[in-house]
């Protein structure tokens, strides 16, 4: 069954660094909160991985690590997202069998997205909607119209990324989208008690009434 939920968090290089951010997105009750470190050791990313589990244990956010099933399993996060690079569905869930853990998986085409429906993921990640400097090798930009495309499609939840912001998420709705992964709008402010906020209020305005899809 399809979830909506709205504000999905991204925890990269936060400028309020990454204990006070995912403070108030447990207190903004952010139903998702994605810990992605690439460039940092495994031992970095473990540690800060258990810091930001003892943050949302017990709370209406869930725990995500980015591209690691094992560092994920032990800091017990809630779950793991995968990229279509990093180790399939299939294993990471025999390696971390332990029910009611959440599995997500990167789409970046029609194709990509048809062929999860079979995998079963949580959720999928649909994206990049548009041009993002958040990865070393950036797939190729989706544009709105084939994001909707791929969201229309799917059976999945499914959640836009890439380059989604507060100037833009009005348009990411109207077609579509219903949940969106933000990194730089929350990451590069110092009060991420604002951004948050700002991004929440104006999905809930937009869902108060509803988008007509675009044509």
């Amino acid at each position: 069954m399809r979830e909506n939920f709205g504000l999905y968090l991204i925890l990269t290089d936060p400028v309020a660094g990454y204990e006070r951010a995912a403070e108030v997105a447990v207190s903004r009750r952010v139903r998702y909160l994605q810990l992605r470190m690439k460039r940092s050791s495994r031992e970095v990313v473990l540690e800060k991985a258990r810091a930001l589990r003892e943050i949302t244990r017990g709370t209406d956010t869930h725990f995500i690590v980015n591209d690691d099933v094992t560092i994920a399993a032990e800091a017990d996060a809630d779950g793991v997202h995968l990229g279509q690079e990093d180790m399939s569905l299939a294993e990471a869930r025999r390696l971390w069998n332990t029910p009611g853990k959440v599995f997500g998986l990167s789409t970046h085409c029609a194709t990509q997205a048809a062929r999860a429906v079979a995998l079963a993921p949580d959720y999928i990640g649909v994206g990049p909607v548009f041009a993002t400097p958040t990865k070393a090798r950036p797939d190729p930009t989706l544009g709105l119209e084939y994001m909707r495309e791929i969201i229309q499609s799917s059976p999945l939840t499914t959640v836009a990324i890439g380059g989604v912001n507060l100037d833009n998420l009005a348009s990411v709705l109207s077609h579509g989208a219903r949940n969106f992964a933000v990194v730089r709008a929350v990451n590069a402010s110092a009060h991420p008690e604002r951004e948050i906020a700002a991004l929440q209020d104006e999905f809930a305005r937009i869902m108060s009434n509803p988008p007509r899809e675009s044509p």
